[in-house]
């Protein structure tokens, strides 16, 4: 993986695209965001984009929406499996969520798969709160169910 080389978070950039896509494949093997999404959001939402990375790769990313009416959208979280339970997914989400607050975000939605534990775990850890009623059945088609999730910042 990234052998001795230190491990940062930092701000996406044009480069980082490829291995964007090569692990949003890895994590979501059933249903990755195509090539060309990835491109549209990373131009549309650039300065809502981090990764984790070693110098040479990267080993997980977090995208979020731009404020409309002062809510975001988390879009994605992903981190390369030999890394998970290490803290980047929260190290992801912590700064994240302080260029939010500090673009006047008053609330954060994001969707995940009702079975993910440790990725709800995550969430609620920081703050977030499943709306009410529980998952919502086929919200990204048939048998795709989400649980929503929502933090008042």
């Amino acid at each position: 993986m990234s052998g001795e080389r230190p491990l940062r978070i930092r701000a996406v950039t044009e480069a980082d695209l490829p291995h964007i896509v090569r692990l949003d494949a890895d994590a979501f093997p059933h249903g990755p965001y195509p090539y060309f999404v990835l491109r549209q959001l990373l131009a549309a939402c650039a300065d809502l984009v981090y990764v984790v990375d070693d110098g040479t790769d990267l080993y997980g990313y977090v995208l979020a929406t731009s404020p409309n009416d002062a809510q975001s959208w988390v879009l994605s979280l992903a981190i390369t499996p030999g890394l998970r339970g290490k803290g980047f997914g929260r190290q992801l989400m912590t700064k994240l969520l302080g260029q939010l607050r500090a673009k006047g975000t008053h609330s954060v939605r994001l969707s995940v798969e009702p079975r993910n534990d440790s990725a709800i775990a995550l969430y609620r850890s920081l703050g977030f709160v499943p709306d009410p009623g529980g998952p919502r059945a086929d919200y990204f088609g048939p048998g795709e169910d989400r649980l929503l999730m929502t933090l008042t910042l």
